[in-house]
């Protein structure tokens, strides 16, 4: 849904009398969390009493309309659940406020995927709605229940409130009073009555000719301990008489952990794995298993191979007739629709451990015998563009009909992080088996971490071009191309799960040509240049973003090209843009492209931000096409993953450009347009 739509729920689900509202958001320090509450409000737009308000301290309705389910973890956060049951909602309430808020200076603007879904009485998700930049505020209503006729509907709200959870329950009528100042003006009060009660006794008159009362003999009263004695005396504040005041909380609710190591219990655990056999047992059977069970994921990985979408069964450790000695296959995918079976044998390798081509072989020839219909192998590697396959060699005279394909634990982790983060699943319970798989693929010892090595070519390649040895032809050459061709896929992977957008990369290539032969190419121009090149498209960009690692000054480039505007004044096109990268780094380079020439006016931003006018051509009549931003870092050393790696330092990078840089421009139609006439995908 989009901010300010409604829907009907019965036009969504027969199973509408109850309804579950789930309250989501992530936290990139893992620390931050926000409190859920609820405001049941009557016609004139007010709760009816303070007892319509529920948070953490005032749970559930007495009529069971509405209960606070608590906070279950997340991936990275946490989710809050309410249950409604509609049926028991009174008459006279026409709106359900779902909100929620944050405390002591936090907001709403440093938590990430802000989202709200509503789910049926079996437990189907509806609906979806994902508040896109929440901002410096600190409460927040995320949508409301509001009645039409005899029926529900939702409407996405996403409105803010700076005053916090105190401003937006006071807007609804609710009575809040800080505690402190409560406790004082009791006291204030109490004080007075006093003082008037003194007042009252002394001014006290006998009438002429009545007897005196009898004085009555005083009881010492019992002394208090020593150490009570000492204490200030603490005055009990008088019974309040008006109606209930509520006090929001200060602070949200402590986790139930005593101590910051803790971790939550995983149905996937990680921390017993010894071996490579033990991983790759273990990793075929968590994803197999998800994919059973989550059909939307199932479906997701499987359709390339050309599975049909019916009901789907996994299988692990299969013992298949083969010769003398029978073979057991890491896996075993059926589907079945319509009474035919699809069938594909897995072949699994985690921890960068290649796959072995005999293997392969053998289960593409159980396939053929037994009519299966594809074998599926499974590994860190990314397969090339223009081919399905790693480098595994089988007879292609035995393959009869059975396909083989090749799945990267990258593209596991993406189309999980899709699903969860942008797309949903359907229910709860699936979304959690989902998160529980991403972290398994994550954890350092799951050995599922996709392209994790440059290949035995990095470091002579890197040599050979240092000392100017490295020649046209040179086979290792080709082999780094192929390498950063499959870290450039992979980088786009990852770039695409986090955004929920697409993003593939683009070759500068004419139609027709073979990858091989651009490959061939690129290659001597690295043995010429010293540098590996590669644009990414990325969806919604204002342009292709690119990367460039050059290896003679070991420095790696980010860049992406905008379009000028078509109407304006030069003067306000760079204002305009030096405004809109507030928020960039200081040390961003930012260069203006001018019709015919190489290059025109450059600096860094933290020296035009004072005067954007350096950015224009010294001759006014020279047209400007464009602007290009850069962002150089250091290129990590090493062929594999670690800190100090190539493989992180170029993923590292384009993250960091992408987050700081790119979403602060806008993306004009004129500027996607051009993007689209220079590159073919």
């Amino acid at each position: 849904m989009t901010m300010g739509s409604n829907v009907s729920l019965t036009a969504l689900s027969e199973n509408t009398g109850s309804a579950i509202v789930s309250l989501g958001w992530s936290s990139p320090t893992g620390e931050g969390d926000a409190d859920v509450s609820v405001l049941l409000l009557g016609a004139d737009g007010k709760v009816r009493s303070d007892a319509d308000f529920y948070f953490y301290n005032n749970p559930v309705a007495a009529d069971g309309s509405v209960q606070l389910l608590g906070k279950e973890p997340t991936g990275d956060g946490s989710e809050d659940r309410i249950s409604f049951d509609l049926t028991a909602v009174p008459a006279d309430v026409e709106r359900i406020v779902v909100a929620a808020s944050r405390y002591e200076g936090a907001r709403f603007g440093e938590l990430h995927d802000l989202r709200v879904t509503l789910a049926d009485a079996v437990g189907e998700s509806l609906l979806r709605f994902v508040i896109e930049d929440a901002g410096p505020v600190s409460a927040i209503i995320f949508g409301e229940l509001y009645r039409r006729g005899e029926e529900w509907k939702f409407r996405a709200v996403g409105q803010g409130y700076e005053s916090g959870l105190a401003g937006l329950a006071t807007d609804f009528g609710v009575d809040i009073e800080d505690d402190e100042a409560e406790s004082a003006a009791a006291v204030e009060d109490e004080e007075a009555e006093c003082a008037a009660a003194v007042a009252e006794e002394s001014s006290t008159v006998v009438p002429a000719g009545t007897q005196p009362q009898p004085t009555l003999e005083a009881v010492p009263a019992p002394r208090p301990p020593a150490d009570e004695e000492a204490a200030p005396k603490r005055r009990t504040a008088r019974p309040r008489t008006a109606k209930k005041r509520v006090t929001p909380p200060r602070a949200p609710a402590k986790s139930l952990a005593e101590n910051e190591t803790w971790r939550p219990a995983r149905l996937f655990p990680v921390s017993a794995l010894k071996g490579d056999r033990d991983r790759e047992m273990r990793a075929t059977s968590v994803l197999l298993s998800v994919m059973a069970q989550v059909p939307r994921f199932g479906r997701r990985i499987t359709a390339p191979f050309g599975a049909p979408s019916g009901r789907m069964e996994t299988f692990t450790e299969v013992s298949l007739p083969h010769g003398d000695t029978p073979r057991r296959p890491d896996g075993v995918i059926r589907v079945e629709r319509a009474g035919k079976l699809w069938t594909a044998l897995v072949e699994t390798k985690t921890n960068g451990n290649a796959l072995k081509s005999e293997q392969v072989q053998a289960y593409m020839d159980i396939a053929a015998r037994r009519g299966y219909e594809a074998v599926i192998t499974l590994s860190n590697d990314v397969a090339l563009e223009g081919s399905p396959l790693v480098d595994v060699k089988v007879d292609r005279r035995r393959k009869h009909q059975v396909a083989l394909w090749h799945l990267s634990w990258a593209e596991v982790a993406h189309q999980a992080q899709m699903l969860i983060r942008h797309e949903g699943v359907g229910n709860a319970a699936r979304t959690w088996l989902l998160q529980d798989l991403l972290h398994y693929l994550q954890h350092d010892n799951s050995g599922c971490h996709g392209f994790q090595n440059m290949g035995s070519a990095w470091v002579p390649v890197r040599n050979g071009i240092d000392d100017e040895t490295l020649c046209q032809g040179d086979p290792r050459a080709l082999e780094v191309v192929e390498s950063w061709e499959r870290l450039i896929r992979q980088v786009c992977l990852r770039l695409g799960g986090e955004l929920g957008q697409k993003v593939l990369p683009a070759q500068r290539t004419r139609r027709g040509t073979d990858p091989g032969t651009r490959r061939a190419r690129l290659a001597d121009q690295l043995c010429l240049e010293g540098r590996l090149h590669a644009e990414l498209r990325v969806e919604g960009a204002p342009g292709l973003l690119t990367v460039s690692a050059d290896l003679r000054t070991a420095k790696l480039r980010t860049s992406v090209e905008i379009a000028a505007p078509e109407q304006g004044y030069p003067l306000t096109w760079v204002k305009r843009l030096v405004r809109r990268l507030a928020e960039a780094p200081a040390d961003l380079h930012v260069e203006t492209l001018v019709d015919g020439q190489a290059g025109g006016p450059r600096g860094t931003l933290e020296r035009l931000r004072p005067e954007p006018g350096d950015l224009l051509p010294k001759d006014s009549a020279t047209r400007i096409t464009g602007f290009r931003l850069s962002l150089f870092k250091g290129m990590g050393s090493g062929r594999g993953n670690a800190e100090s790696g190539f493989i992180r330092s170029v993923d590292d990078a384009v993250h960091r450009f992408y987050t700081s840089v790119v979403v602060h421009l806008d993306a004009p139609a004129s500027g996607r347009a051009a993007a689209k006439d220079r590159a073919t995908v």
